[in-house]
């Protein structure tokens, strides 16, 4: 990142004049950090006693033998606290929240995870929390919303616009602007103004330090690739971090939604729908349309139905760093029902975007070569949208009984 914010021809902070002094004490406050070895210490200390970090690199053996190519190891950040990897970001920013003396944070959320550990990390360190998450997200989300309501954090629905993750972002500015003095927004992924990029990339970075000396351990070398997917970023910069000055392959895999030619997608980097543009204080590649108004998304995982891109993932694309491919809905579930039922593993429905395109090109790799899938978080949270498309009878069932026990007490 250069001293403006930018990497290469994106990012940025597109900010209003009453939000700079804030952005500059955030600025002073993250240096400061990142150039104390202390702070780091401290961060690790906290994810190993309270995280459950370092989290697994599993060898899933059946689906090696299943597919006949490379050897599939899969990084376990479903067995982080929260169950996702949006813990490591949001506890390190409590850390910098607890510096600068601030006792309020927000955020916005998608599929929930983000919303869940700001809420978690408000709970631990004694912050009053406010989550702004979409209605519609609200809605196929609902198991998420109550553990963060339980945990004390005020859920605010966002009715305006798709009612999605864009619309809760837009929502959670204009709290910040309202409340700067009190307030931190916990950004959840690595997108928005200067810093936010790079600093969540630093925190999610732990993620392909454990996997570099892992995969070591476990198979002798470095891995032939890596597969992460990609809705805002996070996730798939902290997997990729530690492996940007190496020869692995590091391939992003978006939201196809039902198909990158049928409109109803979140592929920004893999599709032709998408265009640079200017958005909630950065510059990256946005689906929107020639007026650049933004477009409606589809994903059947909600953290994945973004318009943006990290400006990070924006650059490493330009630079044919990082290679972009998507994954439709059907395929989401054809990965996730496989790795189910060889490896006893349930990946979220975001991480099932990985695991769809590891699965297409294991077989064309040798097998002495290792391929790793990053587990962004685990499916608990999508029973409600997985037996859905499954149209299981039994769950069907169940719903229309505990709804007709809660008609008949009312």
């Amino acid at each position: 990142m250069d001293n403006k914010g930018f990497f290469g021809n994106w990012g940025g902070a597109y900010i209003p004049e009453i939000l700079h002094q804030t952005f500059q004490e955030l600025h002073v406050e993250y240096q400061r950090a990142k150039n104390d070895p202390a702070f780091w210490q401290e961060y690790l200390h906290l994810m190993r006693t309270y995280s459950c970090r370092p989290t697994p690199l599993t060898y899933a053996e059946n689906l090696s033998n299943h597919f006949g190519g490379a050897r599939i190891f899969i990084k376990r950040e479903d067995l982080n606290h929260t169950g996702a990897h949006k813990a490591n970001n949001v506890m390190g920013q409590g850390l910098l929240v607890k510096r600068m003396g601030k006792k309020r944070v927000i955020a916005e959320t998608g599929a929930g995870q983000h919303g869940m550990a700001t809420a978690t990390m408000a709970a631990k360190f004694g912050f009053d929390c406010t989550i702004y998450m979409g209605e519609v997200d609200v809605r196929r989300q609902r198991p998420n919303v109550f553990w963060m309501e339980k945990m004390g954090a005020t859920v605010v629905p966002v009715k305006d616009g798709s009612r999605t993750l864009k619309d809760a972002i837009n929502e959670a500015f204009r709290d910040w602007v309202t409340n700067i003095d009190s307030t931190h927004y916990v950004f959840g992924t690595a997108c928005g103004p200067a810093p936010f990029p790079e600093m969540v990339t630093w925190f999610q970075s732990i993620i392909s330090e454990e996997t570099k000396e892992q995969i070591k351990e476990l198979h002798g070398k470095l891995p032939a690739r890596i597969y992460a997917c990609v809705g805002g970023g996070s996730n798939a910069m902290g997997s990729f971090y530690h492996y940007l000055d190496t020869d692995t392959e590091l391939v992003g895999v978006e939201a196809g939604g039902h198909g990158i030619d049928s409109g109803m997608h979140a592929s920004r980097l893999c599709g032709t729908d998408a265009s640079p543009g200017v958005a909630q204080g950065y510059k990256t590649m946005f689906l929107q349309n020639e007026d650049g108004q933004m477009l409606e998304t589809h994903s059947v995982a909600a953290g994945l139905d973004y318009v943006g891109v990290s400006p990070i993932l924006s650059d490493l694309w330009e630079k044919k760093q990082v290679r972009f491919e998507a994954a439709t809905d059907k395929e989401v579930m054809a990965a996730l029902d496989l790795t189910m039922k060889l490896e006893g593993i349930i990946p979220a429905l975001e991480s099932s975007h990985a695991f769809v395109q590891a699965f297409k090109e294991a077989p064309t790799i040798a097998k002495d070569e290792a391929i790793i899938i990053n587990m962004s978080g685990r499916g608990d949270k999508d029973i409600f949208t997985i037996a859905h498309a499954y149209d299981d009878p039994s769950w069907k069932e169940f719903i229309i009984s505990r709804a007709a026990e809660y008609s008949s007490k009312s």
